[in-house]
């Protein structure tokens, strides 16, 4: 048995390899680009790659080791076991697999070309956040949200046929929709999830309205008008999942005239993890029809990482940075002598997980002080406002997190539903907004990640938790406290060997329990973030 399954493993790489490389550098052409003939190559291999895995014989082949349990090697039954996974999702119907591939592909490409009009100029992303951001007039930012939220009504008929779609193939394998299922194959339980989330409601709902009560004031004085007055339009953000800039931290200010790029390999590079080769293959400025949003994506599994970002000298776009290269050392430093098969993260809101650690430094003024983009004395001011701040996006974005998750659980659940009702419910509910008069309008549509990383967000939310795991075990052993009290993370080369060594290395390997009791001493465990975020633990 293990003989024959090391020489399908083979068989598979031999296959799976040169496929997967060609199908990713399709996708991150056509992302830079929009350009339909690269989403239309991506097509036509992701349909290949997804008839490879969806070989009957090769899923019952993998069923038959798994049941037998004749396999002593535990590295390749790990092998079996993830790709006995990947093989059971691909189990349906070919008309069903293909029509999924080719709607994503063309909502994706609708995302990418999509520009919001105003005022018969079309803008980008981040000028309409710019206005979100800095306009205090009412009537100026709702026409920038409206303008935002147009691209739901151009896809909204496409998501609602991929829910459809997704859900028959879950039921032909056997889960009661596709929500269950993604979780179970990633190795979720769903209902620890789901108490998962229920204890983090109850943990931040105070501290979250405490807040949102003091973004609430600053915010009616800004815009002139009374609290109750206030809308989605009026936050700052496009679904309110960043914090509202409520004091005067001048991020923005110390970033500006920057350069994040230069910034960020001089961090990665001074911890032990260099990424100047991952930089030089990405790409990281606006572009005509390029995709507006941030990925990283590893197309070989051996080393080529790539970063596709369209940054500004802002905060935000420095969170990003530090973010998405937290995903690119994940991806470039595994064992070498891991298997193609485990070359992956141990889970993806591991991966999650260490991006966040890195993003959550570009709020740190002492982390800006090592880098020398401001001074110490300016660190040691603002370290309490800087340190409020952090707790304030943490609690915003846990908030839209849950309604996110809950949205799309009930989605799936029922798609039959009123979903512009439920979204609204949701958000009103978990994030404390008044909903506009106008409900009938897909506004969660507009949300790209319900079309194209479905069922995803939990993974956000869980990674936040790992953050703080991962930081409270290094701030214990590692950086301890430095100038200021405050731990110093920057040209600390154990950091990088901690993550090189203890979480990226191991890949797949181990599942992604084991992986964290093996890196950090104990299980996954909110109390970190709960201690470092909120007042009710």
């Amino acid at each position: 048995m293990e003989k024959s399954l090391r020489y399908f493993i083979d068989t598979y790489q031999r296959e799976v390899e040169p496929l997967e490389r060609e199908k990713h550098t399709a996708y991150f052409d056509a992302a830079v680009t929009g350009d339909i003939k690269h989403y239309k190559q991506y097509e036509v291999l992701e349909k290949k790659h997804a008839s490879i895995l969806s070989n009957k014989d090769a899923y019952g082949f993998l069923s038959a080791a798994i049941k037998r349990d004749a396999v002593d090697d535990l590295l390749l039954k790990r092998q079996v076991k993830v790709l006995h996974h990947i093989f059971q999702a691909h189990q349906i119907p070919d008309h069903i697999q293909k029509e999924m591939i080719e709607l994503e592909t063309m909502v994706a490409n609708k995302f990418s070309l999509f520009r919001a009009e105003v005022d018969g100029k079309r803008l980008t992303d981040n000028q309409i956040e710019e206005i979100l951001e800095s306009s205090a007039d009412s009537t100026e930012v709702k026409s920038a949200w409206d303008a935002s939220k147009m691209v739901g009504s151009l896809v909204e008929e496409d998501v609602r046929r991929l829910v459809t779609l997704r859900n028959e193939a879950a039921r032909l394998l056997g889960y009661d929709d596709y929500h269950q299922m993604s979780l179970q194959l990633s190795e979720l339980d769903p209902a620890v999830v789901q108490n998962l989330f229920d204890r983090l409601d109850a943990i931040t709902k105070k501290d979250f309205q405490r807040e949102k009560d003091a973004i609430d004031v600053f915010l009616a004085e800004k815009f002139g008008i009374d609290v109750m007055a206030l809308r989605p339009w009026h936050y700052q953000d496009r679904f309110f999942q960043e914090a509202s800039q409520v004091d005067s931290l001048p991020l923005d200010e110390w970033y500006a005239g920057q350069d994040l790029a230069s910034l960020t390999a001089d961090f990665f590079g001074g911890i032990g993890l260099p990424v100047d080769d991952i930089i030089k293959s990405s790409d990281l400025f606006e572009k005509p029809g390029k995709n507006q949003h941030a990925f990283c994506i590893h197309i070989d599994r051996y080393g080529d990482v790539r970063v596709l970002c369209n940054i500004k000298p802002k905060w935000k776009w420095m969170n990003t940075m530090l973010h998405e290269y937290g995903h690119a050392v994940y991806e470039k430093y595994y064992a070498d002598d891991l298997p193609f098969v485990l070359r992956e993260p141990a889970h993806i809101f591991a991966t999650e997980a260490v991006a966040m650690f890195f993003g959550r430094l570009a709020s740190d003024p002492f982390w800006m002080a090592d880098m020398g983009i401001i001074g110490e004395e300016d660190a040691s001011r603002f370290a309490n406002k800087a340190q409020r701040k952090l707790r304030r996006e943490q609690l915003v974005f846990s908030r839209w997190a849950q309604v996110m998750y809950r949205f799309e659980k009930a989605m799936y659940g029922n798609p039959e539903q009123d979903l512009n009702a439920l979204w609204w419910f949701l958000v009103e509910k978990y994030q404390g907004l008044t909903p506009p008069e106008d409900k009938h309008i897909p506004h969660w549509a507009s949300k790209i990640h319900v079309a194209t990383a479905p069922c995803y967000y939990h993974n956000y939310l869980l990674g936040e938790l790992l953050a703080s795991q991962f930081d409270a075990w290094l701030a214990d052993k590692v950086a301890g406290p430095g100038k200021g009290g405050r731990h110093r993370y920057v040209s600390n080369t154990q950091i990088g060997d901690f993550f090189r060594d203890r979480v990226f290395a191991p890949g797949a390997r181990l599942p992604w329990n084991e992986m964290i009791t093996a890196a950090t001493g104990g299980a996954l465990d909110p109390r970190y973030y709960a201690e470092q975020f909120t007042t009710e633990q």
